[in-house]
């Protein structure tokens, strides 16, 4: 059988059009580094060509064995060309690659993560006040009524941080103000009494009047009041309902005046605007005092009785400035922060 005697040619192009040569060699497979300008050649008994990375076989080689090899040397010469390339860019980017940020708008744009969430109407009324800026009381009073704008009735709130800390006994504060002019809403008063009290707390007005009928149904669910009131015979059994009052924050407690033989007057108070009030663990105080359709000279009254009863009820254990701050809000609107010293002197008019 004979063969070609002249050797054919295996010709490889870069994707950068450079060609390199070498002298081929019969029946052989030779490789030298490239050099500028100059083409690399390896010899066979056969022909391919690559371009890019493209091989192509005039005919079939013994087992296409020499394609593959020649295959997976292509590519591993490409790819590190590929990387070198990437390598040099970024050298001369400054070592890093351009990102594009897109500006963002609407809510994602605003300065404030908690803004982010706000509704629209919220973002408009917290316009008109500034956000860390003190306000005297009267002030602060006409800026909390033009913050309303839902459709129902806010309630006017407050909110006293003061320098106490609750986990120590002689800086628990607990105790109940008379607002003057009311809160606002109707209260259902429960009563839980036995014998001759029994009729005195129905004739005083109460909505729901039982013994251990009530005890049982309370311990049923049944939770249809705003305020619990028991005799100090009735404890022994109310113990039982710790677990299911004490969280809702209806437990009878004689700070609270909840807790009481003279369960007339108790019922008259807490039904013209007796409201407890207690510093949760960080040490504030949350109480209503009132609703926003009040006159602004009622809201400063029952607000004044709300100051000056956790004034006179400071701890036997708080040091130091005993007020740190104290904000007034509706139910739906951003808070309005008091001049401490301002509403600690205020003396509201003598008609008021």
């Amino acid at each position: 059988m004979a063969s070609s005697g002249v050797p054919s040619t295996v010709k490889i192009l870069s994707v950068h059009s450079q060609e390199f040569d070498h002298p081929t060699v019969p029946s052989s497979l030779s490789f030298k580094p490239p050099t500028a300008k100059k083409t690399l050649s390896f010899t066979s008994a056969k022909t391919f060509s690559l371009y890019p990375l493209v091989l192509q076989c005039s005919r079939a080689s013994d087992n296409g064995r020499f394609s593959k090899a020649l295959v997976a040397a292509a590519l591993a010469t490409e790819s590190e060309v590929a990387e070198e390339e990437l390598l040099e860019q970024q050298e001369t980017d400054g070592g890093g690659v351009a990102v594009v940020i897109k500006p963002k708008k609407g809510k994602a744009a605003l300065p404030l993560k908690r803004d982010r969430t706000r509704s629209k109407r919220f973002l408009e009324i917290q316009k008109l006040r500034e956000n860390k800026m003190e306000y005297d009381l009267k002030t602060a009073i006409s800026l909390l009524k033009q913050s309303a704008s839902t459709k129902f009735v806010e309630t006017a709130e407050a909110h006293f941080r003061l320098n106490i800390d609750p986990k120590y006994n002689d800086q628990q504060l607990r105790a109940t103000v008379n607002l003057p002019k009311g809160t606002g809403q109707t209260v259902k008063v429960a009563v839980l009494t036995q014998g001759e009290k029994f009729d005195e707390a129905k004739n005083a007005g109460a909505d729901l009047v039982g013994g251990e009928d009530l005890i049982a149904q309370i311990k049923g669910g049944f939770m249809d009041f705003d305020k619990l009131i028991a005799t100090p015979d009735m404890m022994p059994k109310v113990a039982s309902l710790g677990k299911i009052l004490g969280p809702r924050g209806l437990m009878p407690n004689p700070k609270a005046g909840t807790v009481t033989t003279n369960i007339p007057q108790a019922i008259e108070e807490f039904k013209k605007g007796k409201v407890e009030y207690r510093a949760d663990k960080t040490g504030i105080v949350h109480l209503p005092f009132g609703k926003i359709d009040f006159s602004e000279d009622d809201l400063i009254i029952n607000l004044l009785a709300a100051v000056k009863s956790v004034e006179a009820n400071k701890p036997s254990g708080a040091k130091g400035v005993y007020w740190k701050s104290a904000h007034i809000c509706s139910s739906m609107g951003p808070s309005i922060r008091l001049n401490i010293k301002d509403v600690l002197e205020y003396k509201p008019p003598s008609n008021a």
